[in-house]
């Protein structure tokens, strides 16, 4: 008998599309969210919100997929991936985020290579590389 967990996709925990969680979500593995999800989530790991997905929380990974609907701003260690089929309203902080032509996007994105907590918070200071972009697929 093999083993059900050899592959990565098959190590992701999943928060099924019945499941709706409201507080302060923390984990270490791969999660894949295709429920609705409330507060804020910090992950060591790489977090995937599914095409079903819709999260209202701050969110902190190291790698960040996103094919459904957040609102909130996004920070990731490594890379943000935005999807055709996603709907963002925040700010997005990473050194490589991509955007797929169709998603949705109204917010910031920061590349500059800051944390959220180390951004400036005074108007005279320097501006890190930001990108103001609104729009989208309607």
């Amino acid at each position: 008998m093999s083993n059900p967990y050899n592959s990565a996709a098959d190590r992701a925990s999943v928060l099924g599309p019945t499941l709706y969680f409201k507080g302060d979500l923390s984990a270490e593995e791969d999660l894949l969210i295709q429920g609705r999800v409330e507060g804020s989530i910090t992950h060591t790991q790489r977090l995937t919100v599914g095409v079903q997905g819709t999260v209202k929380a701050n969110i902190r990974a190291q790698l960040i997929i996103v094919e459904g609907s957040v609102d909130g701003d996004l920070q990731a260690e490594k890379s943000i991936f935005v999807k055709d089929t996603a709907k963002i309203c925040g700010n997005m902080f990473a050194p490589s985020i991509s955007i797929m032509e169709g998603a949705s996007f109204s917010g910031s994105i920061d590349m500059g290579g800051k944390t959220a907590a180390q951004q400036p918070r005074k108007q005279e200071a320097a501006p890190a590389k930001t990108l103001k972009v609104s729009g989208g697929a309607a």
